[in-house]
């Protein structure tokens, strides 16, 4: 059974149609969010029919926004690991903390989720031509189930962009354009382009179901730990879609009666060189102001003002979360960290959470048995050249000498 019921403003409330395309509402320009009849999925769904489902975002099919599912596109997403963190725990003084490994989707992203559900359902309702700016990864992952839909898909992306999401966009057939700016800019170029010729604009919160996917983080979160919550979840936040999207998952839970309070305090991690969230809250404000001259190496955060910033606000505030700033220099330590304690290879903006749990843990939020989900959202194969090393190249018929750079001469490697 399918329980979507409508589309609802997250600023007025107003109701829109969920059978019809839509961008925002047309009421407050505020962004639309997907609500479903819980209580009739409640009656007749529990959580214990998942036993027999396909380890995938699929599964938790009842609360997706898909009426048909001959429409639905699919690379394999979902149902990432949830990894324990022993050594890097012991190294932050968290006894419990573990990472959702959101690189090991397709497209190496967890923008594969909001790709496989804005796809899914562009196609249904009929469009044919999708754009959006992007700061590498989205607009990848949309290239590649719009390719596998058989939609055009429409790109602009920061000049700055990485390399490897710019290329993998190209190579699906998109449309790509590179702008001498920042995503706002792309997202104004875009949105005149898509009125000029007919794209649906599916820039973040633009559009109502890159959230859907998002949530289905929350959803896996809650049934990997056999739906026992852990106590705080610390999200990237540029866009701000993924801690929405597992607020929103939280909400929904609880109305089917799978979880109960107390849910996971929320935690906004963004970049010190882009930080308007977290400069909101500690302020106190509702919404962000525009960041100027953001920069970072954690591109996909580097969001100078999101859409959805009294969103994340909202969810933050709503679970007793936080909202944290990590310099660029603390998450390239974090990444080497754990790389070598845990032998996990994270993007940018995941490597921040480490450095981030590191500063919660000092100020004491967080507690050191709790147990601690870094939510990690891409592969840091993306990013060849962010660590570089300086390795020794030898002659063949050399001998080799004392460890090279990068090795644990404490484990016994020294001299050979």
């Amino acid at each position: 059974m399918i329980f979507m019921t409508h589309l609802e403003c997250a600023r007025c409330g107003q109701t829109h149609s969920a059978d019809r395309a839509a961008n925002r509402c047309t009421t407050c320009a505020g962004p639309l969010l997907v609500r479903y009849d819980l209580a009739a999925a409640q009656r007749s769904w529990d959580r214990d029919s998942l036993r027999d489902r396909p380890a995938s975002l699929w599964r938790y099919r009842e609360v997706l926004p898909l009426r048909d599912d001959r429409h639905r596109v699919s690379l394999g997403e979902g149902m990432t690991p949830l990894l324990p963190l022993p050594r890097m725990g012991a190294i932050l003084g968290l006894h419990d903390l573990w990472l959702k490994d959101e690189g090991l989707l397709p497209t190496g992203t967890f923008k594969a989720r909001g790709a496989a559900m804005g796809i899914s359902r562009a196609a249904e309702l009929g469009l044919r031509a999708v754009a959006m700016p992007t700061n590498g990864n989205a607009g990848a992952a949309w290239a590649a189930y719009g390719a596998r839909a058989g939609l055009a898909v429409a790109l602009c992306m920061p000049v700055d962009a990485p390399a490897a999401a710019v290329s993998a966009a190209a190579a699906a057939g998109a449309r790509v354009w590179l702008v001498r700016g920042l995503i706002s800019d792309a997202g104004a170029m875009i949105s005149r382009a898509a009125e000029r010729y007919g794209w649906f604009d599916a820039a973040t919160l633009r559009e109502p179901y890159r959230v859907e996917g998002k949530k289905t983080i929350g959803y896996e979160i809650a049934e990997q730990g056999d739906w026992q919550l852990p106590g705080a979840i610390l999200c990237p936040t540029g866009g701000g879609v993924g801690i929405i999207g597992v607020y929103k998952a939280l909400q929904e839970m609880t109305a089917l009666g799978w979880i109960r309070r107390p849910w996971p305090r929320l935690v906004a991690v963004q970049p010190a060189g882009c930080a308007p969230i977290v400069r909101a809250f500690a302020a106190g404000r509702a919404e962000s102001e525009f960041w100027a001259n953001a920069h970072t190496i954690q591109q996909g955060t580097r969001v100078p003002k999101a859409v959805g910033d009294f969103l994340v606000l909202q969810a933050v505030r709503a679970t007793g979360g936080t909202a944290v700033a990590v310099t660029d220099a603390d998450a390239l330590a974090g990444w080497q960290s754990l790389a070598q304690q845990e032998g996990i290879s994270v993007c940018p903006e995941g490597a921040a959470l480490v450095a981030a749990a590191g500063q919660l843990r000092a100020d004491g939020f967080l507690g050191q048995d709790e147990r601690v989900v870094l939510l990690n959202t891409g592969s840091g194969s993306k990013y060849p050249d962010l660590l570089p090393l300086a390795l020794p190249v030898l002659d063949a018929g050399a001998e080799i000498g004392a460890a090279p750079a990068g090795g644990r001469e404490e484990a016994g490697y020294g001299e050979c």
